[in-house]
């Protein structure tokens, strides 16, 4: 079977197949397997369908391909190396080492032509459906008779461990339910994960499932036959209404002597399996990072086609703009990303009269003001819209109504939900939020994470903050939620104390275009006066003295969202006793922080050690930040199931017992 391939295509499909084997053995380590499997659907891909412009990684209609199977990477590496993007030989010789762009899994803003960051099975295969959202609805709002303005696919590789995901089944689901037609999926079929067979785990009728989630399913019975694969991916294109799954049947690390073999999914071949895999494609065994003249030249002609794509498009955007003009400087701001310079001055605070309110409602309010002045605003809950009060007013539903609608309705399913919001913040054009309650924030973590990792614009609002949403009990009432978000890396956690604090909260996760998690109460919560208070720029830093005493206080009550009024409420009867008390509102420890040290020590000066943190949720993240002398009025058990104030009564979140427990920071014994 050995022997020199003449045809150009094929030249090309083992070069990079062996270029991947050179960067994994150089590194020892890796994944060899589904490089040497998948190569020649996925060349084949991107040298006859893909659209891009490797010279303008960033076009903004550029097909966006997502390698799902993201331990495959060193095949992506060596794909965008040919095609010209910028990465070196010496960068894919680099392969997992320290401080590379080629690193062990795909990472977003690390790698160019990398579009998201993927390795975390099932992840990528829901940001692709994220991504063919935000495909159809840009082109609904801004595509004309003759000027589809936006109009690319979606791509991308899966593999059986990312179908095995319950997140892929997920937004398998909800593409299907939306027609997502422009979005196809390559599946690399090869029956083998690290533990052996897939059969052991994993026997299902994938066509089967795919048909009844209402995808257009096809299967290529031999992932060597490029003309198969071609003709499969013209057939997906040509569909109407559905979403794509190619099924390819493929052979894992094939040419190499641990072909079919589980240890060829992420292990080296070793230097002898090596040179018998470059002897078995007719390469010369010796040469390691070879790329014959013939494929450097055909990869000049594919870049050659690419950069005509993308000037086609600029003219043709240039035409839009004479007929269209005040569609075009809409759709430049959406893709510059800009923030409307009148979403400030319009996000109007509350009056004291509006209150009592639960901060969801007044989220809800907001939204409905930012959506005014940033009407690529979109998104939409876990089948919780009027719980969560994320309901954009005037647009109906996305892909019922139409395709210019703001309100999406994600179904009853978190983890796609999260990673889906992540697509479309990674595509560009969108700010997408997704929404349900709190507790549930853990069937999204995932995907929080790696929004988090990528830095994405992504909104996650949560209701239902805490055991004060009442009835519905433990499984609902979040305790440890707060905590292990805020311990995320990147991620900024707002639990505002009020309507005003809202506000600001708002205002804030639109212009950081950081990945923001927001925390809103059930509970209906009395309005703060923002003038009085300053809140709506104060807020903004995070945490800030709300209300304070004449002289050096004798203690801190510290608290966030609902807690706040409690301390507000003790602090005056504290000074009926004689103590003096400082209350700081702190919606934010991450922005918090990030304040300067002077700012910090002049809220929660070191000097004053009493400090007592107030929060309806675990305790130990707020220790440290107490300190010896200080205590944490919090809740480290599940909650129970009862009206909203009895349960905050019976677990001490009332103003006598954070009275009780400033007093007791007084005590001989105490530091």
């Amino acid at each position: 079977m050995a022997g020199k391939k003449q045809d150009i295509d094929q030249l090309t499909i083992d070069t990079i197949r062996l270029l991947s084997v050179d960067m994994v053995e150089k590194a020892k380590s890796g994944h060899p397997g589904l490089p040497l499997g998948a190569a020649p659907f996925v060349y084949t891909l991107w040298s006859k369908f893909l659209s891009i412009n490797p010279s303008n990684p960033v076009w903004m209609n550029r097909d966006r391909f997502i390698l799902s199977a993201g331990h495959g990477c060193a095949l992506l590496y060596s794909l965008l190396h040919l095609a010209g993007f910028d990465i070196s030989v010496d960068d894919l010789k680099a392969f997992r080492q320290w401080g590379s762009i080629t690193p062990g899994h795909p990472e977003y803003g690390r790698t160019p032509g990398v579009e998201a960051t993927t390795g975390p099975l099932g992840q990528g295969f829901a940001m692709g459906v994220g991504m063919a959202i935000a495909e159809r609805s840009l082109a609904g709002c801004f595509n004309k008779p003759g000027f589809k303005l936006i109009d690319h696919y979606t791509y991308a590789v899966v593999s059986d461990g990312d179908l095995m995901e319950g997140v892929a089944s997920e937004a398998a689901s909800l593409a299907g339910t939306l027609k997502l037609e422009k979005l196809i999926y390559l599946y690399d079929d090869n029956d083998i994960s690290i533990e052996g067979k897939t059969s052991i785990a994993f026997t299902e009728n994938v066509k089967e499932r795919f048909d009844s989630y209402n995808w257009h399913t096809q299967v290529v019975a031999d992932g060597n036959n490029i003309k198969a694969v071609e003709a499969a991916i013209s057939r997906a294109k040509k569909q109407a209404e559905r979403p794509s799954l190619i099924i390819i049947r493929t052979k894992i690390g094939y040419g190499s002597p641990k072909q079919g073999d589980a240890s060829v999914h992420g292990e080296p071949l070793g230097w002898d399996a090596a040179r018998r895999t470059k002897e078995f494609f007719g390469f010369d065994p010796d040469k390691t990072f070879y790329i014959p003249a013939q494929v450097d030249r055909n990869f000049d002609r594919l870049r050659k086609k690419w950069a005509k794509q993308e000037e086609a498009w600029n003219e043709l955007f240039a035409e839009y703009k004479e007929k269209y003009p005040k569609e075009a400087k809409l759709l430049e701001k959406y893709i510059s990303g800009h923030i409307n310079r009148n979403l400030k001055p319009n996000l109007l605070p509350f009056a004291v009269s509006d209150g009592p309110m639960a901060t969801r409602t007044a989220s809800g309010k907001v939204m409905n003001q930012v959506e005014l002045y940033m009407t690529e605003f979109i998104g939409g809950s876990a089948d919780l819209a009027p719980s969560t009060k994320t309901l954009l007013n005037g647009h109906g539903s996305f892909g019922i109504a139409g395709m210019c609608e703001r309100n999406l309705h994600f179904g009853v399913r978190e983890h796609a939900m999260g990673a889906i919001i992540n697509g479309m913040a990674l595509h560009g054009g969108l700010i997408p939020y997704s929404a349900t309650f709190l507790t549930f924030s853990d069937y999204m973590r995932p995907p929080i994470r790696l929004a988090a990792l990528m830095q994405t614009h992504s909104i996650f609002i949560f209701t239902h903050d805490s055991i004060g949403l009442g009835e519905d009990g433990p499984t609902h009432q979040p305790v440890e939620q707060l905590s292990a978000l805020r311990l995320i890396p990147g991620l900024t956690v707002i639990r505002p104390a009020d309507a005003n604090e809202t506000v600001a909260a708002w205002y804030r996760a639109i212009t950081a275009k950081k990945p923001t998690v927001l925390v809103f109460t059930r509970q209906d919560l009395p309005v703060l006066d923002a003038a009085k208070y300053g809140i709506i720029e104060n807020a903004q830093k995070g945490g800030y003295c709300l209300a304070d005493c004449a002289g050096k206080p004798d203690v801190l009550l510290i608290a966030t969202g609902s807690e706040v009024h409690l301390a507000m409420g003790a602090r005056e009867k504290l000074f009926a006793k004689g103590i003096k008390a400082r209350v700081v509102s702190m919606p934010s420890y991450e922005i918090f922080m990030a304040q300067p040290d002077a700012y910090r020590e002049s809220i929660i000066p070191a000097a004053v050690k009493k400090r007592l943190i107030i929060e309806a949720g675990s305790t130990p993240f707020w220790r440290g930040l107490a300190g010896d002398a200080g205590d944490v009025l919090g809740i480290d058990i599940f909650g129970a199931s009862a009206p909203g104030k009895v349960v905050m009564e019976k677990y001490g979140f009332t103003v006598d017992n954070v009275v009780a427990k400033a007093e007791a920071l007084f005590k001989p014994g105490r530091q």
